[in-house]
């Protein structure tokens, strides 16, 4: 059995260390196992298994035939794989394993899971349905509480981690993560869940992400109800840099983040997120890059930066959506229905698509069009010219832009 992640991540904050977890999962045995060992070598690390697309949307039967056939798959099936194999790889890890997914019909993974003896993975009945997928948000709710379920019934220190902080890798101004990122971790805890962590995504302006994560973190003190719960920074979701330089120098600032804030764990991304599947010496090398990084930056002083409008923003939209219904679930459904929560260029059919940001000439992402949310939009919103096809691709290229050239800009404020 794996260290509980919980009670893992806090040692690591006793001892003043940010913890930093990859993205890894492969199909060949031997080589996930290889990945986990080496993960666990890291300092400060925990281990991941990622898991295959065809898993991811609940097509079992095309995993078990690829097993069957040998044939290579984009994360490790664990669904179709023997629970005594997926125990056998975890054998010896000293270190905690999550289970990452991104399904929003997870009980086939989260039984798998169980009989492995894995207790930690993460998601969320908002954030892995709208983005990625067709599945009817009403479905998500019910299999993310079912999911709950099944885990807090589990007697391993289960601990789920929302992705609400990750809502479409970019152009999704602060509030509204920090927001969605509050709410699944409240729905995790009303549904039996008590080790829970707290997500959000680099976005493109330093002073803002930093502004956003201590904006999380104090409102998940007043409204997600337990203890034993922690903040995960994620690098950059966006289009990422294709050199390697480039790639290192993003992760870097993804760990000055993390540390900066006092956040306590980092998922972290390689030289080669533009090109292919990393390998596991890129994973690893990528776990010490920010490791170190984490290790010579100070914790910022709180009072440096204002979290208030990031603050007064996500603290509208969950005071919203927690009075629609006693019950969080039927209240995330009604905010949707009702436009209150709405993610900007989401296709999904049960989000509104009223809402609509850009980023301004710091990097700042802005609301230019809020729709029906209760919140309003930024005063220089106005001057905002109507996003097209061209605009868009131009932001959501800037971070990759900007770090892949040596004489480029690279957003310090």
């Amino acid at each position: 059995m794996s260290a509980v992640l919980g009670e893992y991540v806090r040692r690591m904050r006793g001892e003043g260390r940010l913890v930093v977890q990859p993205r890894m999962g492969f199909s060949d045995t031997a080589r996930m196992r290889a990945g986990l060992l080496a993960t666990a070598a890291v300092p400060a690390a925990v281990a991941t298994i990622t898991v295959d697309s065809y898993t991811r949307v609940g097509d079992v039967d095309a995993a078990r035939k690829a097993v069957a056939e040998g044939l290579p798959l984009n994360g490790y099936p664990i669904v179709a794989m023997d629970p005594a194999v997926t125990a056998g790889l975890l054998d010896g890890v000293p270190v905690p394993v999550q289970v990452r997914h991104g399904s929003a019909t997870p009980r086939h993974i989260i039984a798998a899971m169980r009989r492995a003896g894995l207790s930690a993975t993460e998601g969320g009945p908002i954030s892995y349905c709208l983005p990625y997928g067709r599945v009817p948000l009403q479905e998500s709710v019910t299999n993310w509480a079912d999911a709950c379920a099944m885990l807090a019934d589990s007697d391993a220190g289960a601990h789920l981690e929302t992705f609400g902080g990750c809502l479409l890798g970019q152009m999704c101004p602060p509030s509204l993560l920090v927001a969605v990122s509050v709410l699944e971790a409240a729905f995790f805890v009303r549904h039996g869940i008590r080790s829970v962590s707290l997500s959000y995504a680099q976005q493109a302006n330093p002073r803002q992400d930093r502004e956003a994560v201590r904006a999380l973190r104090r409102l998940a003190g007043e409204f997600v109800p337990t203890a034993d719960m922690h903040v995960v920074v994620y690098a950059y979701m966006g289009v990422y840099p294709r050199s390697a330089s480039g790639a290192l120098r993003l992760l870097d600032a993804a760990a000055r983040l993390a540390a900066s804030t006092g956040s306590e764990r980092l998922i972290v991304k390689t030289v080669a997120e533009a090109h292919r599947i990393p390998t596991i010496a890129e994973n690893v090398e990528a776990l010490r890059v920010a490791g170190q990084a984490a290790t010579v930056t100070e914790q910022a002083d709180a009072d440096a930066e204002d979290p208030e409008p990031v603050y007064r923003e996500a603290r509208a939209l969950i005071e919203t959506v927690l009075e629609l219904d006693p019950d969080i679930g039927r209240a995330l459904l009604t905010a949707f229905r009702r436009g209150l929560l709405d993610v900007p260029y989401c296709l999904h059919p049960d989000n509104a698509g009223s809402s609509r940001s850009y980023l301004d000439h710091r990097g700042r992402l802005l609301w230019s069009d809020v729709g029906r949310m209760p919140i309003r939009p930024a005063p220089t919103a106005a001057a905002a010219a109507p996003a097209s096809a061209q605009s868009l691709l131009v932001s959501l290229s800037r971070i990759q832009h900007a770090f892949d050239d040596p004489h480029g800009k690279v957003p310090a404020s």
